[in-house]
C-alpha cells in the first residue's frame, strides 16, 4: 500500500491522451497540447506496429511493464486515450515531460 495515498500501486490507475505521429525519424515526445501528449514513433499505423511501438516506448519512458500500460480508444485513430496502471498522474507528466 502507498502511504500516501492508502491504495496499492495496481489500484493506481491515469489516463493520458495522445496524438501519434507514425513514419518519424525516431521515438520522442515533442510536447504538450491541451493536456494532450504529442509523440512521434518511428514505426508505421500498419498492422498495429505504431500501437506496439507507442505502448513500448511509454513503458520505457515511465520505468513500467509493456503490460502495465494499456490503450484504452482510439486504436485505428492517431489520438488516443492509454491507461497507466501503477502511477499516479502527478508522476506520469513529471516523467513524460522530463
Amino acid at each position: 500500500m502507498s502511504p500516501k495515498t492508502g491504495r496499492s500501486a495496481s489500484q493506481i490507475k491515469t489516463d493520458i491522451k495522445v496524438r501519434v505521429v507514425p513514419r518519424s525519424s525516431r521515438n520522442q515526445i515533442i510536447g504538450v497540447e491541451d493536456g494532450i501528449f504529442k509523440i512521434k514513433l518511428t514505426a508505421p499505423p500498419v498492422d498495429g506496429k505504431a500501437n506496439k511501438a507507442l505502448i513500448e516506448f511509454l513503458a520505457k519512458k515511465l520505468g513500467l511493464a509493456k503490460g502495465s500500460v494499456e490503450i484504452v480508444s482510439g486504436e485505428r485513430s492517431r489520438q488516443k486515450s492509454i491507461r497507466i496502471h501503477g502511477l499516479p498522474q502527478k508522476e506520469v507528466d513529471t516523467l513524460l515531460q522530463s
